[in-house]
């Protein structure tokens, strides 16, 4: 059995070696259009400090991300971030006030802890106070985010907490995400006990007594994880710097891909672990439904600017892990972390390490700003926050064009459809962000669900998944 993936990324180097793993016999090849494999994780070294253009942590609760480290190898490579500088902030008219205690998934459940909050007003502190006592709706209309948070929680809690927050996973417009789409849980919780607070406290319930901490990383970046996956893997079964242009029926069963330079490879399963706009012209030829699915699922584009000083030209230490921004700020930052008090081993001694990241507002494409103009512009922040006036000792820029899928109303009937589609095409697997969850651990289990599939179909069975996101 000769299987295909194309995708580079966490998805697709998941995907095939769990393919290479469960069958025996397949031949597996990975394609992807770069010579850099991992698609938005991207580890840099230099001079002494570890940069992270993309991803710099996945999140535990969702527990692929940690079972695979385990299976790796990993485990004793993951790291927490720094306790002594536990912090988060939200910038409000133009300053930091500390993110509430007692956040559960971005809501805000302890209502002692908000009493000396000056994030919110009186008014904003009530509305979280008695969300227990509102309504689920009659009509099960799908919303958008900042509706269903704004009729439950009120409008300051969207705009203060839960859209900065929700900015920092989709770099999108609340006002347009579907909350069906982006966190089901939240409309189950409203659904099954009556306030999203009770279904948070019930969810809480049974757990263990020392959770884990919610947010790891690597001694040396997420780039170990690529890094590893690629060796597991192994060089032969890695094609880099080779485009997938289409992929096409082949007569009798399977597919041939149609690669640049005009070659061709044939293979009887293939796996698509791509951005759903490189999926959609992929399979065009193939099946002009699907790919008119795929090009509706919408992409945001982002900007990473890493900026390093020497302590001694701060003017005061600066304390937290950082702080994210709400978009009624009017900016286009959207957080800025201090990643050198947030994760160990970032930067040399005497020197701090700041990332700051940019959405364009609108949906403007901020990618397209220069080098200088994207420097003055995290310069400026850091300067009207920190009050860091000198030059930087280091700058990295990563522009990531069109990365962040948006789940926008319809996403949901949107997947159910593609679903429907990869039906006529045995064999035909997708998956990655682009479907139902844009983290780490999700991409892992959705690319793992795929590679399944596929093992099934090898081995004459009916695959139970894969032919699904």
């Amino acid at each position: 059995m000769r299987v295909a993936v194309v995708g580079g990324g966490v998805t697709g180097l998941t995907a095939a070696l769990r393919v290479a793993r469960r069958s025996g016999d397949a031949e597996v090849t990975l394609f992807d259009k770069n010579a850099q494999l991992g698609g938005e994780i991207l580890t840099e070294r230099v001079s002494g400090f570890l940069i992270e253009a993309g991803a710099d942590s996945f999140l535990t609760r969702k527990p692929r991300g940690i079972e695979l480290c385990e299976e790796l190898g990993l485990a004793g490579r993951l790291i927490a971030r720094r306790a002594e500088h536990a912090g988060a902030f939200v910038k409000h008219g133009g300053r930091l006030h500390p993110l509430p205690e007692g956040l559960t998934g971005m809501i805000p459940t302890r209502v002692d802890s908000l009493a000396e909050s000056t994030l919110l007003s009186p008014e904003g502190r009530a509305a979280i106070a008695h969300e227990r006592t509102v309504p689920a709706p009659t009509d099960p209309a799908e919303e958008s985010i900042a509706e269903f948070v704004t009729r439950r929680f009120g409008r300051e809690v969207y705009e203060r907490i839960v859209e900065p927050l929700m900015a920092g996973i989709y770099g999108g417009d609340g006002e347009r995400l579907s909350v069906d789409a982006t966190f089901p849980q939240l409309k189950e919780f409203e659904s099954r006990f009556g306030s999203v607070v009770r279904g948070l406290e019930a969810s809480r319930k049974g757990t263990a007594v020392e959770d884990p901490p919610p947010f790891v990383s690597f001694a040396d970046g997420m780039g170990e994880m690529i890094e590893q996956l690629a060796s597991r893997l192994g060089g032969g079964a890695i094609r880099r710097g080779v485009e997938v242009i289409a992929v096409e029926p082949r007569a009798g069963d399977g597919f041939t891909l149609v690669l640049d330079a005009g070659a061709t490879m044939t293979a009887d399963a293939v796996i698509l672990a791509t951005p759903a706009s490189a999926t959609a012209r992929m399979v065009q030829a193939l099946d002009r439904d699907l790919s008119e699915l795929h090009a509706q699922i919408e992409y945001a584009s982002a900007v990473t600017v890493s900026l390093a000083f020497r302590t001694r030209d701060l003017p005061r230490p600066v304390n937290g892990y950082g702080y994210v921004v709400p978009r009624i700020e009017g900016s286009d930052v959207v957080a800025c972390t201090i990643v050198s008090n947030k994760w160990p081993g970032r930067a040399p001694a005497g020197y701090a390490l700041f990332r700051t990241y940019f959405r364009g507002r609108d949906g403007r494409n901020i990618t397209g700003e220069d080098d200088d103009a994207l420097i003055r512009a995290a310069s400026r922040e850091l300067e009207s926050i920190y009050g860091v006036a000198a030059a930087p000792a280091l700058v990295r820029i990563k522009r990531w064009p069109a990365a962040l899928p948006q789940y926008t109303r319809g996403h949901s009937d949107r997947v159910a459809r593609i679903r429907n589609r990869l039906r006529f095409h045995p064999g035909l697997f997708v998956a990655g962000a682009a479907y139902t969850g844009v983290g780490i651990p999700d991409c892992i289990a959705s690319g793992e669900a795929a590679a399944e599939a596929a093992v099934a179909l090898g081995a004459g069975r009916e695959p139970s998944t894969g032919r699904t996101p």
